[in-house]
């Protein structure tokens, strides 16, 4: 039997993964102490590897495929496809940045302000990019981890990850610019992804996978509406494309079926009623495939 060889990433994104796979279909169980998942799917083999380490196993042909940061796909300059962006991080669905930051009260303003300075970050082939890009000098130290703390007695500056800005703003540390954009991304061996069964394999849990990303931040609403007052109702509702309408028993009556962003229905079940709809049902989604 073919095997899709998938690499699933240890660490800051692994219980973000297995959630996103659970929706999408797939349950992934992980033993504590394994780092080969069983997944539900004989057609797939998963092992559990770290993110940063990804992109160098698909490239050797190790793994067929894997899900890692676009970042680190950079990082170690490994040739292998991206197949999709996932746009899904430790905690929020969003992207998240690579920057540069320094003390608050730090001289520090502009790329250009770095020449002859200490830099302390994960991705030293990055920064080494962006200091080059900007015609700047500067020592890049690679740090294992808590970067943070290491300014001012450690190091000049710091190129560090960041969802919201958070962490830094707590270690009282401000943003110069950002360095890289990155998402999440599928990522497939090239040799792997010329394989034909292989390829579609990968697009089919690609496809599932953007589906449950898609439905992670909406949910569906069923509501009754009298004829009459279809315009006003159709008013207020927000739609992915246009509302779904099928006719009910009485002909005066209608059904209205729509998808909107979670984050508005407190907005907008008030204005709904107000309308005069009826039987007014949330329901959640696990995957919208457009």
């Amino acid at each position: 039997m073919s095997r899709l060889k998938l690499g699933i990433p240890k660490g800051s994104l692994q219980d973000a993964t297995l959630d996103l796979f659970s929706r999408a279909g797939w349950k992934i169980t992980l033993g504590s102490r394994s780092y080969v998942p069983a997944i539900d799917d004989t057609e797939i083999e998963c092992l559990l590897v770290r993110a940063q380490e990804m992109a160098r196993y698909v490239e050797s042909g190790a793994l067929d495929s894997g899900i890692t940061g676009h970042d680190w796909v950079v990082e170690t300059g490994a040739k292998v496809d991206e197949l999709s962006e996932l746009v899904y991080a430790k905690q929020r669905l969003a992207r998240v940045r690579w920057v540069l930051a320094v003390p608050e009260d730090s001289a520090i303003r502009e790329p250009r302000h770095l020449e002859g300075k200490v830099i302390a970050t994960e991705v030293v082939h990055i920064t080494e990019s962006y200091l080059a890009h900007h015609g700047v000098k500067a020592r890049v130290e690679f740090s294992w981890g808590a970067t943070e703390v290491k300014v001012p007695q450690l190091a000049d500056a710091i190129v560090e990850v960041t969802e919201t800005g958070s962490s830094l703003r707590a270690n009282r540390l401000r943003i110069v610019d950002t360095v890289l954009e990155s998402a999440t991304v599928f990522i497939m061996n090239r040799a792997a992804a010329a394989d034909a069964w292989k390829r579609e394999k990968a697009e089919n849990l690609i496809l599932m996978l953007q589906g449950a990303i898609a439905a992670a931040s909406k949910v569906g609403l069923l509501l009754n509406v009298h004829r009459d007052d279809l315009p006003a109702v159709l008013g207020v509702l927000p739609a992915l494309k246009k509302p779904t309408i099928s006719a009910l028993s009485d002909p005066d009556w209608v059904a209205i079926n729509t998808i909107v962003e979670e984050a508005v229905v407190r907005q907008i079940l008030p204005k709904l009623k107000a309308a005069k709809a009826q039987g007014i049902v949330e329901y959640p989604l696990n995957k919208i495939v457009l």
